[in-house]
């Protein structure tokens, strides 16, 4: 996240309002909406300050230029971009992924002379789909699993065919949509930026043993990520409002409060439970994808896992994996298009959601059918 757009500060606004309310009518529902739902937000934080520093030292540049240099074709490019991705929305989350990643990978593209358009979508479909390895990959995945919380190992071997499954689907759809740029000659590439192997290789580390190891890694992912950026401040090497603007404060304030406010609407009251129950495995992913294009996946998330879930990893893949038929499904849409942007390029929503439509239903299927081959679903 960078500097916060005026519809940040509505959100504000708006889920302020709403975590006020339920705090009144509802207290402790509302309480315990807000133990299940912090930690998800905290972690968040952490992981976007640690990628700032990460970035900061030109590691995603690095990564992208390296890229570009080694990949003997455009369609080569296209899959290295696809791993690096799943490397950086596994680990530091995909609102970090499509923030940094994106302006990269269209510059690697161009730099190349080819394979810029399947780049610049699928930073944004790559990432929702890498979402699904391990909790930190996206906040729906604490949230729903809020109840019964798991270490990042734990998560990863419940939810990683989901995961590959989705990647893989995903990849070639978009690789089979932009098969014409792809097929287009390449421009060898010179030389490459080279990172500062230090800090931000070290934050890096430190998050990803902390995510996989820890059942609760929030707080101390947070305080890596505090210490990072406060060292980097002190070098002058990052700005106090780079720091703010990397971690968006009003939209994480405003989603809080909003999943907060939905959080105890579906402990008061039995109807997304019970829709739930008798919905089934794929019933319920449907249900998950189609309520987080109409409210956002975080609400959605916090609406349907007030109380447990009956098929919890059926409906991850739902919050996780719906976000691609529509800009309103997640947050990670609006960074990608004000980063796209940013960059030079022209990202078209209606081009997105055209593909969305083919890639969500294919893509929650293979998810579904790899959860029900590993005995997850």
């Amino acid at each position: 996240m960078s500097s916060t757009a005026p519809w940040g500060w509505y959100l504000a606004a708006v889920g302020s309002l709403g975590a006020v309310a339920a705090a009144i009518f509802a207290s402790p529902r509302a309480a315990e909406a807000a133990a299940q739902t912090w930690s998800p937000f905290v972690l968040v934080s952490g992981l976007l300050l640690i990628g700032l520093v990460a970035e900061e030292d030109g590691l995603f540049r690095s990564a992208g230029s390296q890229l570009a240099r080694l990949a003997p074709n455009a369609l080569a490019l296209f899959g290295g971009a696809t791993l690096l991705i799943v490397v950086v929305t596994a680990t530091l989350n995909l609102d970090t992924s499509v923030v940094f990643l994106t302006p990269v990978l269209i510059a690697a593209g161009r730099a190349r002379g080819g394979g810029a358009r399947p780049l610049l979508y699928g930073s944004l479909f790559l990432a929702n789909a890498s979402s699904l390895f391990l909790p930190g990959s996206n906040l729906t995945n604490l949230i729903v699993l809020g109840h019964r919380p798991l270490s990042g190992g734990a998560f990863l071997g419940l939810m990683w065919p989901a995961a590959l499954g989705a990647v893989v689907v995903t990849a070639g759809c978009v690789s089979v949509w932009g098969r014409r740029d792809l097929r287009g000659p390449t421009t060898p590439l010179v030389g490459a930026d080279r990172p500062t192997l230090g800090l931000g290789v070290l934050t890096v580390a430190l998050a990803v043993v902390l995510v996989v190891a820890l059942r609760s890694p929030a707080l101390p992912v947070l305080i890596v990520g505090m210490v990072a950026a406060v060292v980097r401040t002190a070098q002058r090497r990052v700005v106090a409002r780079q720091a703010a603007g990397a971690l968006g404060a009003p939209v994480l304030v405003g989603l809080f409060g909003v999943t907060i406010a939905l959080g105890t609407l579906g402990r008061a009251w039995g109807g997304p439970a019970t829709l739930l129950a008798h919905a089934g495995g794929v019933g319920t992913a449907i249900v998950a994808a189609g309520l987080s294009v109409l409210c956002n996946n975080l609400p959605a998330a916090a609406l349907l896992a007030a109380r447990t879930a009956p098929h919890p990893t059926d409906l991850l893949v739902g919050l996780n994996l719906g976000p691609n038929l529509f800009v309103s499904g997640s947050l990670a849409w609006f960074l990608w298009l004000r980063a796209a942007r940013a960059a030079g390029a022209d990202p078209s929503v209606r081009q997105a959601s055209r593909l969305g439509v083919i890639v969500v239903p294919l893509s929650v299927a293979a998810a579904l059918a790899a959860l029900a081959w590993a005995g997850s679903g």
